[in-house]
C-alpha cells in the first residue's frame, strides 16, 4: 500500500489502490500444487512484483510458459549482471544458457538474494520448461539462444554508438518482445507480429529501465555496468559517472532527455502492436507494463532526481494503471495525457526539444486520429472522483470505529 503522504495528496488513488492490494492477494494464493510450477510463481513474485500482477492476465498454459520464459531469462541476465564472475567463465554459460535448460541437473551459483535462490534451484525451472508444450519449448530456447549470444558479444565491447545501443536493447529486451509474440502464436490466440514491431515494445521498456536505474547501475558494486551510449553523453560529459555531480547538473539533465528522446522514438511502434491484438488478456499483459514506462519517462524527463536517488512512479498511479487498463481506448487515453505532460515540462532551451516535442506530437496524433478518444478521461488527474472516494472511506471507517467503541461501552 501507499505512504499515508502519498494518500492524503492523492485521495483519487485509494480505490485503485484497494484494488490492486486485494488482487496482489489473491495472486499469491494462485501458486499451483505442482512443487516445480509453485517455485516458479513464488519466485516470480520475490523477483518481479509488477510482473507476477500482470501474467495473472494470462490463461493457465500461457501464463505457465511466460513465468518459465521470463525466469530463464532472468536467470540468464543474472549471470550477464554479476560482476564477480570472470570473463573467461561467464562467456561460456551464457552461449550455452540454452542447453543448460534441458538439464535439470544443471545450475550455477551467482547473483544476490533472490537471484542466488533463483539461480541455485534452477532445476525447479527447468524442469517446469521440460513440461511445457513443445511449440513453447522451441519459442523459448531459440530466444534464449539468440539472447546469450547478444549479452556475450556486448561483455567484451563497450555501448558507443546509439546503434550499439539499440543492438544491446534488442538482444535483452527486443528478444523478450519477438519472444512472447511467438508465445501467443504458440498458444493459438494471436497472429505473429511483425518483428520490429515486437523489438520496439521490447526497446521502449529496456531503454526506460536503463534511463530510471542510472544511479542504482553506475553505483553497483564491485563494479558498474552501465548502457547509457558514449555518442549520448558525451556531448554532455568527459566521464559518464560525472552526470551525478552537482556541477554537472545542467549537462546531466539535458543529457537524460536526449535519452529519453531516444526512448520516446518507439512509442508508436508500441501503439500500433498493441492495436492489432485481439485476445483481451493477452492486450492488458502489453499494454499496462507500456503505459508505465511511458509514465516513468514522464517523471524522469528534465528531473534532476534521477542523479540522486531512483525515480519512480507513485504506488497509487502504478494502481490506477492496472485497474484502468482494460481497451485500447485507455492505452490511447493514457499515451495522449502522459505525452502532454512530458511536452510541458520541455524547455525552450533544450538542445533536443524539437525532436522531443516532434515524437510527442506523432503520438498525439495517433492518439486522436483512432477515433477512440470522444468520451476521453484523464489518467492523470481525476481528484473530484478520487476525493469523493476517499472521503467515503473515511466516513465508513470511522462508523467503524465509532461502533467498535460504543459495543464496548
Amino acid at each position: 500500500m501507499a505512504s499515508i503522504g502519498a494518500i492524503l495528496k492523492h485521495p483519487e488513488d485509494v480505490p485503485a489502490l484497494l484494488k490492486m492490494k486485494f488482487a496482489a492477494a489473491h495472486a499469491s494464493k494462485q501458486i499451483p500444487l505442482d512443487p516445480d510450477l509453485a517455485f516458479c510463481y513464488t519466485m516470480l513474485q520475490k523477483v518481479s512484483r509488477s510482473f507476477a500482477f500482470v501474467i495473472q492476465q494470462l490463461g493457465l498454459e500461457l501464463r505457465n510458459a511466460v513465468c518459465v520464459f521470463y525466469l530463464v531469462l532472468r536467470g540468464l541476465d543474472t549471470v550477464e549482471d554479476d560482476m564477480s564472475i570472470p570473463v573467461d567463465t561467464k562467456l561460456p554459460i551464457l552461449t550455452n544458457f540454452h542447453q543448460h535448460i534441458y538439464d535439470p541437473s544443471w545450475h550455477f551459483s551467482c547473483g544476490v538474494n533472490d537471484y542466488k535462490e533463483l539461480m541455485d534451484q534452477f532445476h525447479h525451472v527447468s524442469t517446469a520448461f521440460l513440461a511445457l508444450g513443445k511449440r513453447y519449448q522451441e519459442g523459448i530456447e531459440e530466444i534464449t539462444k539468440r539472447m546469450g549470444a547478444g549479452m556475450a558479444k556486448f561483455i567484451r565491447q563497450e555501448v558507443e554508438s546509439v546503434e550499439d545501443y539499440d543492438e544491446y536493447c534488442h538482444y535483452v529486451a527486443g528478444l523478450v518482445g519477438l519472444g512472447l509474440s511467438r508465445l501467443f502464436r504458440a498458444a493459438c490466440l494471436e497472429d505473429l507480429a511483425p518483428d520490429f514491431l515486437s523489438n520496439s515494445m521490447g526497446l521502449f521498456l529496456q531503454k526506460t529501465n536503463i534511463i530510471r536505474d542510472y544511479l542504482e547501475d553506475i553505483n553497483e558494486i564491485p563494479k558498474s555496468r552501465m548502457f547509457w551510449p558514449h555518442e549520448i553523453w558525451s556531448k554532455y560529459v568527459p566521464n559518464l559517472e560525472d552526470l551525478k555531480e552537482e556541477e554537472c547538473s545542467k549537462e546531466a539533465v539535458q543529457c537524460l532527455n536526449e535519452m529519453i528522446t531516444n526512448a520516446l522514438k518507439h512509442a508508436n511502434d508500441c501503439l500500433k502492436y498493441m492495436a492489432a491484438l485481439k485476445n483481451p488478456a493477452i492486450f492488458r499483459f502489453c499494454a499496462i507494463p507500456q503505459i508505465m514506462a511511458l509514465a516513468t519517462l514522464e517523471i524522469c524527463y528534465n528531473n534532476l532526481q534521477v542523479f540522486r536517488r531512483v525515480v519512480k512512479i507513485r504506488r497509487g498511479l502504478t494502481a490506477k494503471i492496472m485497474d484502468r487498463t482494460k481497451s485500447m481506448a485507455d492505452v490511447y487515453e493514457a499515451f495522449f495525457d502522459f505525452s502532454g505532460s512530458l511536452a510541458s515540462k520541455v524547455p525552450k532551451d533544450d538542445p533536443n526539444a524539437t525532436v522531443t516535442l516532434k515524437y510527442i506530437d506523432e503520438i498525439q496524433r495517433t492518439c486522436n486520429a483512432s477515433g477512440l478518444m470522444a468520451k476521453r478521461r484523464s489518467f492523470t488527474i481525476d481528484s473530484k472522483k478520487g476525493h469523493e472516494a476517499f472521503l467515503a472511506i473515511c466516513v465508513l471507517l470511522l462508523a467503524i470505529v465509532l461502533a467498535i467503541l460504543t459495543f464496548k461501552l
